[in-house]
């Protein structure tokens, strides 16, 4: 109907409850989150070997989609796995699984659209099960409060994207994203920047850009941290996968205005987002804070508008997923053992968790930047491609703001280490296995693509290309 990833993600969304029931018979309803695993397995193998470009209906799949699709999968299988345990004693188990296969469906949903309609109607769904996945734990007021927080300013961005679409199909007559490029590539008036200017703010939104970003601390820090992993890690980035795509295609008339715009508000954000968890003591919290500053890092690599550029944004993308979606899953199993976020009382996990504390530190290691990691390779990609854009202030930014990260990096792992100081942490011991594994496959991605980057790169490349119609 879709695409086959799409098709086979919402095949198993819509049976997850009915199986559910069943389980919840016999009281293994927690197997549904292997039932969830193997569709998201089935799924990254078809986005693997799928042929492009392929035109599929309201779908028209490329380079760029496959890329962004590739990341969705694999980081929700991860997620996915990890949660069979980490949400077993909660209810409603197969409501969420079927939420988390519908969030992807979304996302990937929205990289697959070839018009701003389909795209649109994806991006609700995505947006509709993420503000349920937030509010899952409905007993709490936090997770209620935030995804509340969320809604509204979700919904507002939402509006403003509806609203300029309209816009542009009133100029055009058409949505679709070939034929809005070759109508509008050369034409500058001013509706053209009324409607970027509702688009962007709506997409800015969702990307939690400043001054657009106060919603995603508390709904990131208050999610199941399955959850947490995938808004900080995928969902976010969405944001910046929409607005390459329609910047490139739709306001590519305008390209050089909403370029400039784009990076100045990469300083501001990546200030932000680094300089605010110097302050935080919730370790989700902090870790949320510190994906605004990588939003940040992702915009300044779109704001050269070159191809070196958009490779980096989109290599960064994709280490991103890997490294955050590690960092939160590794936080969560200590809030799965010691029930708190709170650095002051987790000091000395490390030692009794030490499987779990050396992934933590290489994966915040990797958001640093440091060699030989995967997060060093995009960040210094980044940085280069500043420079041949003749825009070295930015760079400048982008090495600044990784000393400063490294501050409460640094931090957070002399939490881990220290000597123990509760009882609670003096019992405690290392995660189960189900939730480690999904840790272990993350941290050799990070190692991996850090050593052997060169196949990562022209895969992102060769993406970067479809934006500039290489």
């Amino acid at each position: 109907m879709f695409s086959l990833p799409i098709d086979t993600l919402l095949i198993f969304a819509i049976t997850t409850p009915a199986l559910g029931w069943l389980l919840e018979r016999v009281k293994r309803a927690n197997l549904c989150g292997i039932y969830a695993a193997i569709g998201l397995a089935i799924v990254t193998w078809e986005i693997l070997y799928m042929k492009v470009p392929l035109n599929s209906g309201l779908m028209f799949i490329d380079q760029l989609g496959v890329f962004m699709a590739l990341a969705f999968s694999i980081l929700g299988l991860m997620a996915c796995i990890y949660s069979i345990k980490y949400m077993e004693r909660d209810e409603a188990i197969p409501l969420f699984y079927s939420l988390l296969l519908l969030m992807i469906a979304g996302m990937i949903g929205c990289v697959f659209a070839g018009d701003m309609f389909s795209f649109f109607v994806f991006w609700e769904m995505m947006c509709i099960a993420s503000y349920t996945l937030v509010a899952f734990r409905r007993e709490k007021w936090e997770p209620v409060e935030a995804a509340f927080k969320y809604l509204i300013m979700s919904s507002a961005g939402s509006a403003s994207i509806l609203f300029g679409m309209s816009l542009v199909y009133g100029m055009c007559g058409t949505l679709i994203f070939n034929d809005l490029y070759k109508i509008l590539s050369n034409v500058s008036n001013v509706w053209i920047y009324v409607a970027a200017v509702f688009i962007f703010i709506g997409l800015g939104i969702k990307s939690a850009i400043f001054p657009l970003h106060t919603w995603l601390p508390d709904a990131h820090s208050a999610a199941p941290s399955s959850i947490s992993a995938m808004l900080s890690g995928v969902v976010v980035e969405t944001g910046i996968y929409a607005i390459c795509r329609i910047g490139f295609t739709v306001f590519y008339g305008i390209y050089n205005q909403w370029m400039e715009i784009i990076a100045i508000l990469s300083i501001f954000t990546m200030l932000v987002g680094n300089l605010t968890p110097l302050l935080q003591t919730d370790i989700k919290r902090l870790l949320a804070y510190s994906s605004i500053a990588h939003i940040g890092y992702m915009l300044a690599g779109v704001s050269t508008g070159t191809i070196l550029g958009l490779t980096a944004a989109l290599l960064h993308i994709f280490n991103h997923a890997i490294m955050k979606g590690s960092a939160f899953l590794c936080s969560g199993m200590i809030l799965y053992r010691l029930e708190t976020r709170e650095m002051k009382e987790m000091a000395g996990i490390g030692r009794k968790m030490p499987i779990t504390a050396a992934i933590f530190s290489l994966s915040l290691f990797s958001l640093i930047g440091m060699p030989p990691l995967n997060g060093f390779i995009s960040k210094l990609l980044l940085v280069m491609a500043t420079i041949e854009a003749n825009m070295a202030w930015l760079g400048a930014a982008i090495i600044i703001n990784s000393a400063i990260s490294a501050a409460y990096y640094l931090r957070t792992i002399k939490a881990l280490l220290q000597p123990i100081s509760s009882k609670k942490v003096e019992e405690a011991r290392e995660g189960p296995i189900i939730m480690l594994a999904p840790l272990l496959i993350l941290a050799c991605l990070i190692v991996i693509f850090g050593i052997w980057p060169d196949g990562l790169i022209e895969f992102a490349k060769s993406a970067a290309n479809v934006l500039l119609r290489g």
